[in-house]
C-alpha cells in the first residue's frame, strides 16, 4: 500500500499504512488518510470569551469551546499538554457529532463556538463542520490557534469562520525551531491570510523568560504586527507559569509583562492586553483618542462597559471590533 502524504500543516507528514501523523491523529488506513478525533472531543466547556482570549468580540458573552487530543507543535512550555501532546487513546472523549454541539451552544446561550484548547489545525474537518452549521444559526466561529497551517485549509477553514486569536510565539526561527519544533513563517503567513479573508484578528504573545523577553523580541513583534495586520489589531502579552517541560523557569515577572505593555503602545499599537494577571491595568480595553477606559476587566470579568454601538462612550471614537 503507497504512504500518503498529509498536506493539512507544512509538515507534510508521509504517513505508511498504519502509522500516524506527526500530530498523532491522523492515519493512513487502506491508502486513505483518516482523522482519529473527529467527532470524539476530549475537552468540552463553556467560557467568557474573555478566556480565549478576545477582547473585541461580544464582550461578557459566552463561547461554547472543544477540543480534541493533538498537535502539530511541540511547545516545551505548553499550557494544555496534557491533552495536546497525547494521542486520543490516551485522554477522555465524549461522542459529539457537529449538530449536537451547535445545539449545545444554543441550549447554554452561547453566542459563539470556539475551537480552541489545543488547536483546531489538527481537528480541521471536525471544526469545519461545526463551524458550517453554526454560522446557519447565526453563532460566531473562533478559532484559537497557532497558525501551523497550510494555506489552501486555511482559506477554507476562513470561508466558515468570523475571527480567530493567533498566537505568535517568537519573532525567529531559531525560536520556533527550538521550543516549538516548528518553523515560523507559516505562521506569519496564516496571520495575513486571516486578515485578509476578513477575520477579525487578535494576537496573542506569551512571554517566557530568559526565551522571547528581551526589548528587541517584544519590539520586532509589535512593529510586526503593526505593519502587517494594522494598529488596530489587539496583542495579547500573556504570562508564563512553569509548565511541561520549562518547570525549571520562573514565571514572567510582572515588570516583563508592564514593559511588553508599554513598549507596544510606544510603537503605535491602538490596543494591548496584558494576560494572566487579572489585577493589571492591562487587563483594560482604553480608547485610542480619549484614552479612557472603554471596557474594564477583572480577569474574565467585565467590571465597567463604556461601549457605545461600537463606538467610545467618552468621546464617540470608532472602536474596532465584533460588538454585535
Amino acid at each position: 500500500m503507497k504512504p500518503v502524504t498529509c498536506f493539512l500543516c507544512p509538515r507534510r507528514c508521509v504517513i505508511i499504512e498504519g502509522a500516524r501523523g506527526n500530530c498523532r491523529v491522523r492515519t493512513n488506513v487502506g491508502g486513505k488518510l483518516f482523522s482519529l478525533v473527529y467527532g470524539k472531543p476530549c475537552s468540552v466547556h463553556i467560557d467568557p470569551i474573555e478566556k480565549k482570549p478576545f477582547f473585541h468580540i461580544l464582550p461578557g458573552s459566552r463561547s461554547f469551546s472543544l477540543a480534541t487530543a493533538g498537535c502539530n507543535l511541540h511547545c516545551l512550555y505548553c499550557q494544555n499538554w496534557e491533552i495536546s501532546q497525547r494521542p486520543p487513546e490516551e485522554t477522555e472523549n465524549i461522542d459529539l457529532v457537529p449538530d449536537d454541539a451547535v445545539s449545545q451552544a444554543l441550549r447554554h446561550d452561547c453566542r459563539s463556538l470556539a475551537y480552541t484548547y489545543s488547536d483546531p489545525v489538527i481537528f480541521y474537518e471536525y471544526a469545519e463542520d461545526i463551524a458550517a452549521r453554526a454560522k446557519k444559526e447565526g453563532l460566531l466561529n473562533l478559532l484559537v490557534t497557532a497558525g501551523y497551517i497550510e494555506q489552501d485549509p486555511l482559506i477554507e477553514l476562513c470561508r466558515v469562520s468570523h475571527g480567530a486569536n493567533l498566537t505568535i510565539k517568537g519573532m525567529t526561527e531559531d525560536f520556533y525551531k527550538k521550543m516549538c519544533g516548528a518553523t515560523l513563517k507559516p505562521v506569519l503567513d496564516a496571520a495575513v491570510t486571516m486578515r485578509n479573508k476578513g477575520l477579525w484578528l487578535e494576537v496573542t504573545n506569551l512571554i517566557v523568560p530568559t526565551w522571547n523577553d528581551t526589548d528587541n523580541d517584544i519590539r520586532t513583534l509589535c512593529r510586526w504586527v503593526k505593519d502587517h495586520l494594522g494598529k488596530d489589531t489587539p496583542l495579547h502579552f500573556s504570562r508564563f507559569w512553569p509548565m511541561h517541560k520549562l518547570l525549571n523557569l520562573p514565571p514572567t515577572p510582572e515588570s516583563t509583562i508592564t514593559r511588553a505593555w508599554d513598549i507596544g503602545k510606544a510603537e503605535g499599537l491602538s490596543f494591548v492586553y496584558v494576560g494572566n494577571l487579572p489585577d493589571h491595568p492591562g487587563n483594560n480595553t482604553f480608547c485610542p483618542t480619549c484614552q479612557k477606559i472603554i471596557i474594564g476587566r477583572q480577569g474574565f470579568a467585565i467590571t465597567e462597559n463604556h461601549l457605545n454601538d461600537g463606538t467610545c462612550g467618552h468621546c464617540k471614537a470608532v472602536i474596532p471590533g465584533i460588538w454585535k
